[in-house]
């Protein structure tokens, strides 16, 4: 669109989400070493934040991150949040992107958002991203994925300054809650099961015995990786918590088999079998090497995962109404819709017969 006084040319007019004068606008005065123009472009397979790469004609890049389009639910989508998450995890020397600025004034691209490094390496949303890696450094990968969220884990709260976050009810009992209330905000249909799992999950709550740093949404395609299967980065802390460590391996394991064969099914939520390239362990090998590295116990892993499935069936239907609302949010998102209650009827398997039924 021209505006009065203007030449009648302009630059493109960006992706959903950014409008390219004011974000260039905003990023001279924050990152001086992009040369304009500047080109913003829509990456990652994620379908809540949006997250789009900045680049300029010099070949420099940064990474700006905003909330998705549409109308949001309360309390999510958190940009100075997931900020100040990144900062804390960074003074502790945790693989985060170094956080480069956050701004909280809506008229520049229509939502807070934050700006960040970007780090060069492979996120294997794909079977081709998988093999730029050979076999035994996807060994390997799995191996650091596994090991990287046990040192997660262990980081002091108190000293990231994040020992605010802790809260005295379990995180069992507050995410079924908020889970629950989300499922009431969004869903575009009835599904009886979500409700009987939640009675399910709420009977079966495992005693949690330590409340620790959990990202929320810890999985393969969330972690930038090197050639040689070493982890440069975790990605994506939007749903971070605090909490039972399992939460969060639980998370990993039900990733890695929608990563894996059930990508290829009605309803998959990735496009590509990607965990069964050759060299990556199964599931239950992958926990088995975070309990290794982390020194602990997986006796309740079964309910963390049945938990983990069914509270993606609820991201997935919030993401699916919010296509519904504004398709502009991710262009292939209806086809979502199907893994609403096979993600259900997943999490009801696991709770009847173990984690062997993924």
């Amino acid at each position: 669109m021209s505006t009065p006084g203007d030449s009648g040319s302009r630059v493109d007019a960006g992706p959903p989400g950014i409008d390219v004068d004011r974000a260039t606008a905003w990023l001279a005065g924050h990152a001086r070493e992009l040369v304009r123009p500047l080109t913003f472009t829509r990456i990652g397979e994620g379908q809540s934040n949006l997250t789009f790469l900045v680049s300029d004609g010099q070949g420099r890049r940064l990474v700006l991150r905003r909330p998705p389009l549409g109308g949001l639910l309360p309390s999510a989508h958190d940009m100075r949040r997931e900020y100040r998450i990144q900062v804390g995890l960074a003074g502790a020397g945790a693989p985060v992107p170094r956080m480069l600025a956050l701004c909280e004034d809506t008229t520049i691209v229509g939502a807070p958002f934050y700006l960040m490094a970007h780090v060069d390496g492979v996120i294997m949303t794909s079977v081709h991203a998988a093999e730029r890696l050979t076999p035994a450094a996807r060994a390997l990968a799995a191996r650091n994925l596994a090991s990287t969220l046990a040192r997660l884990h262990a980081i002091d709260l108190d000293a990231i300054g994040l020992g605010d976050f802790r809260r005295s009810e379990s995180l069992a009992s507050r995410q079924l809650r908020r889970w629950a209330r989300q499922w009431d905000a969004s869903r575009t249909r009835e599904l009886a099961l979500i409700g009987t799992l939640s009675e399910r999950l709420g009977a079966a709550m495992p005693q949690e015995r330590e409340s620790l740093l959990v990202h929320g949404d810890y999985r393969l395609d969330n972690v930038v990786f090197g050639l040689n299967g070493r982890v440069l980065a975790v990605l994506d802390w939007e749903l971070c918590s605090v909490g039972d460590p399992l939460a969060d391996v639980g998370l990993m394991v039900a990733y890695w088999g929608e990563l894996g064969a059930a990508a290829r099914a009605h309803g998959g939520l990735f496009r590509e079998p990607v965990t069964e390239a050759a060299g990556f362990p199964d599931a239950i090998a992958l926990a088995g090497e975070y309990s290794r590295a982390a020194g602990r116990s997986l006796e309740t892993l079964p309910y963390w995962v049945a938990f983990a499935y069914w509270k993606l069936a609820i991201i997935v239907e919030g993401i699916y109404r919010r296509w519904l609302d504004d398709p502009a949010n991710g262009s292939d998102a209806g086809r979502l819709a199907p893994a609403v209650p096979r993600l259900a009827a997943t999490a009801q398997r696991v709770l009847d017969s173990g984690i062997e039924a993924v």
